[in-house]
């Protein structure tokens, strides 16, 4: 009996390989995740992202979706409409995880299981799965499948780490993993993966955000980890561990992908931090934003950018193998237009610069009736076409001639761009000049730093974004850090980025109150007998809603002349309001 269970499970092997390679050009395979909320849909969402990661690394072939989270049926419909990349493709079924395993077949090279007891393994698991071709297990599926799987068992991590190195078991699994596999080449030095371990009862709950994206690590076979930027407190899943354990890992970890690429290529940080470990929302002394800028701060100097939210976005490894071909804007870069006293205002629809955003949020304000009524901006981070291209290319080929694509969270990528170290700085140029060329983009309106452009910087960004520049100044580490004066640097325009109460539209539907806001924040020094220059952020916000916030403001100010315009005209007005002052102009 077992010798013809084994005889037919090869044969169903060799079967599902034979069908596979037959029907690969037409036929999508799709999984169904239970996304149920319990520890068995954790365990099962974490070993098929390394199914999919692994079986996609090549081409797209397998699409994951869930019972009860939709986002993935939302993109599998655009995808499929007449004329798009997914238009007459056929779509299978893979009922159950055993078939699932059998449709892999000897793609899957073994199992590695991690320690429930030591959440960091299941990151350190994640990047043994995706650099050894590996499906990665809890220990009750491992006892459940790896007889009938016909698995051998290439790393068992339970037990490895104690605190015995570093005293934290979390810091030792982490350096462990860097000096096995980063150190030693075997991880991408493309992208590494901020992801939230199975802390806390993040396993028990069957809490999936960001446990359905770690296909994207496994098809890169990239690093993964879950680490504090915060040297001067502990954090909140490792009280225990001595002061700056985690920063000290987080360095140890950057220095290697820097040595990695030689300095010759930047590294894409994808995921967010966790607010309750390594904020004031669980029990620190920092604000969540801090978290975030700290994090910036400190990735930069090793060339390496965040992509930050990314929990929610499923099946990146199949779209990231859309064919992509550079894209070209629908609008106007070159206005012929007067200097008049207006208040001008241009808004930047912005925070789509990483992928839930793009993925999650972005499709619902796409198909709101009054986008194209007036010029927006909308702010796109331009790396985002490594993963989802073929979104990327919905958005331009949908787009209006009052659709304009500009850049988000810094550039081609979030950085601080005054802690890029001078010695890289043309590689940073390089690197932007790649992205936004793809995109079509040349303005920047959202550089987020925490100190005033150099002259250093704002000679690099006049190489790719000649078109405009809007800064974003944070003084988070307290050295009095202020914002730009709006200038023409060599030909570039450079105006600072104001932020809005966006929440009273976005949350509370009151044009009124967003309206008010702005006329006392923003316009609060502008003058009737005089132009002014307004470059607002508005984050996640519908066009239906701006637009209701603009009727307001113009009904709340009637003695100015607010015009609402798009970035060209923006920044073409504002250099001829410089010029004509000889006003902070720099040649």
């Amino acid at each position: 009996m077992l010798r013809f269970i084994i005889l037919n499970m090869i044969l169903l092997i060799f079967t599902s390989i034979a069908v596979f390679c037959k029907d690969a050009p037409n036929v999508i395979y799709t999984y169904t995740l239970n996304d149920n909320g319990t520890q068995r849909s954790y365990d099962e969402t974490i070993a098929v992202a390394c199914f999919q990661g692994i079986l996609n690394r090549e081409k797209p072939v397998l699409w994951i979706n869930a019972q009860r989270e939709k986002h993935a049926d939302v993109w599998r419909e655009i995808m499929s409409e007449d004329g798009r990349w997914l238009s007459g493709k056929s779509w299978k079924t893979i009922e159950s995880l055993d078939d699932l395993r059998i449709f892999a077949g000897d793609k899957i090279k073994g199992a590695v299981i991690w320690d429930p007891t030591v959440p960091a393994t299941v990151n350190v698991g994640n990047t043994i799965a995706g650099v050894e071709d590996l499906v990665l297990l809890s220990p009750e599926f491992a006892d459940k499948y790896l007889k009938s799987w016909n698995l051998e068992v290439k790393h068992d991590l339970r037990g490895k780490f104690t605190g015995s190195e570093t005293g934290s078991a979390k810091n030792d699994a982490y350096r462990w993993a860097i000096r096995e596999y980063l150190q030693k080449g075997k991880c991408s030095d493309k992208f590494i993966f901020l992801n939230v371990d199975a802390w806390k009862d993040t396993r028990d709950r069957g809490i999936l955000p960001y446990v359905m994206v770690r296909d994207w690590a496994v098809c890169n076979r990239s690093f993964v980890y879950d680490l504090s930027p915060w040297g001067d407190e502990l954090p909140q899943d490792d009280l225990n561990q001595p002061l700056g354990t985690d920063l000290e890992t987080y360095r140890m970890m950057l220095q290697a992908v820097l040595d990695q690429t030689d300095g010759k290529s930047m590294t894409e940080m994808a995921g967010f931090f966790d607010f309750d470990k390594y904020s004031e929302f669980g029990g620190g002394k920092h604000h969540p934003v801090g978290t975030e800028w700290e994090t910036v701060y400190l990735i930069t100097p090793y060339n390496v950018y965040q992509n930050t939210a990314d929990h929610n976005c499923y099946n990146k490894s199949f779209h990231s193998k859309f064919n992509f071909k550079n894209v070209k804007q629908k609008i106007n870069k070159n206005p012929k237009v007067q200097l008049e006293n207006k208040a001008y205002i241009c808004i930047l629809m912005a925070d789509y610069d990483s992928a839930t955003p793009l993925y999650v949020f972005l499709p619902n304000h796409w198909k709101d009736s009054k986008r194209g009524d007036i010029p927006l901006s909308w702010g796109i981070n331009p790396n985002l076409v490594d993963t989802y291209p073929d979104l990327i290319d919905y958005y331009y080929s949908t787009a209006t001639s009052n659709d304009f694509f500009v850049a988000d969270a810094t550039c081609a990528g979030y950085f601080n761009p005054t802690r890029v170290l001078p010695r890289y700085m043309d590689l940073f140029i390089n690197h932007n000049k790649k992205y936004y060329k793809m995109l079509d983009m040349d303005i920047s309106p959202m550089v987020l730093d925490i100190a005033s452009p150099t002259p250093l910087v704002k000679d690099a960004f006049a190489q790719f974004s000649k078109k405009g520049y809007g800064a974003m100044v944070g003084d988070w580490h307290s050295t009095g850090a202020t914002s730009p004066e709006p200038q023409i640097w060599k030909d570039m325009p450079l105006t600072v980025l104001s932020n809005t109460a966006d929440n009273e539209i976005r949350e509370n539907n009151n044009p009124d109150g967003f309206a008010e806001w702005i006329s006392i924040h923003v316009l609060a020094k502008a003058q009737a007998d005089e132009p002014s220059f307004n470059y607002i952020r508005v984050v996640w916000s519908s066009p239906s809603q701006v637009i209701g916030g603009m009727e307001a403001l113009k009904k709340q100010r009637p003695d100015l002349d607010i015009e609402v315009v798009d970035p060209y005209t923006f920044f073409e007005l504002q250099k001829q309001y410089h010029k004509k002052n000889n006003y902070n102009v720099f040649n």
